[in-house]
């Protein structure tokens, strides 16, 4: 069966980029003509049918990403599914299961049977999870077990660290903070314990062959990623980017789709030169942040810092944002957490694509603003992100015995409301 891309080169629009067109409002043509050229990716492994595609390229509206998944310490699958019920109906695009411990597969079956959108995961997580944790245990089979067995469960995208290699673990450690990325840490205990090659890159043609097969995007993981401003945009992660756009024109000769991840902590001022630089070394593939981060000093409302970061990321390029949850450097999120991380990165991204001027991304806001004059407050909670916690503020802030639909807030009461003077002026 032909992938996404190669049927998208081929001048075939797929049913996915019909049902992805009809989201984005834009003609199917458009979806298609993005994907072939290596601009966007629409992760749908044949494996996994979702009846809700998302396109995710730099012409469209930008994506959220929800980290699910449980620790060696605590959670099960009953509070995964429910985090991944929250984080859809919070309004994530995809979600990503970052599990480690014993019996993944079938917490990840749990999860996919349940999840209506693209599904992704980090290979390199379950491969040490069955060694062990042991860096001794785990060989190169185990890790393409792994990457095979997720694709024919339906996995639809999967991180994978194959731009980390050998040549770059010296420069990683005289950093502040070394490798923070998770599945990065592993290969480089990995290649030195070893005294070998990431066998993700050593093997790579492996790994395009199931890939392909499945039609598994791939997500190139940035294993050198910053993890605190002192290390942003230094020589280990500029070394791996510019072997990340190698890999991006290897997935590609394939027929594989091929997004890009970026950095987590990044200073303000540097994103835009960040996200332009992953473009040009990547020819434009698909941008993925985390984040970012753009300040150390605020944990617990790092949802906060890395959504400020990640609306200058999406303004300037990126086309998909992996949320950060207030529980972020602190612990394994709660729902409430998730909550709060997809609907700070939908502002994110929605602040981001009105800024660019994507066609229709003002709509609500005109409306809301409409509404807002009108006093019309049912019509603000149904256009509001999260209109749950608008109207709980509402009704708790309400002076008690007031009308229940009044022209003014509490804010400034009824002789104070600028609104309702505008509306008397204008004769409304």
């Amino acid at each position: 069966m032909a992938t996404q891309l190669e049927q998208a080169r081929a001048g075939r629009v797929t049913a996915a980029m019909e049902e992805a067109a009809r989201a984005e409002r834009v003609p199917p043509e458009k979806v298609r003509e993005e994907v072939a050229r290596g601009r966007a990716v629409l992760p749908a492994n044949p494996l996994h049918p979702s009846p809700r595609f998302a396109v995710v390229g730099r012409a469209f509206r930008t994506k959220v990403n929800a980290n699910l998944g449980r620790s060696t310490e605590r959670s099960s699958v009953r509070e995964e599914l429910a985090k991944m019920q929250v984080a859809l109906a919070a309004g994530a695009d995809v979600v990503m299961d970052l599990s480690v411990g014993p019996d993944l597969a079938s917490l990840r079956q749990a999860l996919l049977k349940e999840c209506p959108v693209a599904f992704g995961t980090v290979p390199i997580y379950e491969a040490f999870s069955r060694a062990g944790g042991a860096i001794g245990r785990l060989d190169e089979e185990i890790l393409l077990t792994v990457i095979r067995e997720q694709a024919e469960q339906g996995v639809d995208f999967m991180t994978l660290h194959a731009g980390l290699l050998r040549k770059h673990l010296p420069l990683a450690l005289k950093r502040k903070m070394g490798i923070v990325s998770r599945g990065g840490a592993i290969l480089a205990r990995w290649m030195t314990e070893r005294d070998r090659e990431n066998p993700l890159y050593t093997r790579w043609d492996e790994v395009m062959t199931v890939c392909r097969k499945h039609d598994v995007t791939v997500s190139l993981g940035d294993g050198l990623r910053p993890g605190c401003l002192a290390d942003a945009s230094d020589e280990a992660q500029f070394a791996e980017l510019d072997r990340l756009g190698r890999l991006v024109q290897r997935c590609r000769d394939r027929g594989v789709q091929v997004m890009v991840e970026g950095p987590g902590h990044i200073p303000f001022n540097q994103i835009q030169m960040n996200v332009e630089r992953e473009q040009k070394v990547c020819d434009g593939a698909p941008f993925y942040v985390l984040g970012p981060v753009v300040t150390d000093i605020a944990p617990g409302y790092d949802h906060i810092t890395s959504s400020i970061g990640a609306t200058a990321a999406a303004y300037h390029g990126a086309a998909l944002l992996c949320y950060v949850t207030p529980a972020e450097h602190l612990g394994l999120p709660t729902p409430a957490d998730v909550r709060a991380g997809v609907v700070a990165y939908r502002i994110a991204a929605h602040a981001a694509d009105v800024a660019r001027g994507l066609p229709g991304a003002r709509d609500a806001d005109d409306e809301m603003a409409d509404a807002r004059m009108a006093f019309d407050w049912d019509r603000q909670f149904a256009l509001a992100m999260d209109g749950e916690t608008a109207r709980g503020i509402y009704e708790k802030a309400r002076s008690a015995g007031a009308d229940p639909k009044p022209e003014y807030c509490s804010m400034c009461g009824k002789d104070f409301c600028a609104v309702r003077a505008s509306k008397e002026l204008a004769g409304r």
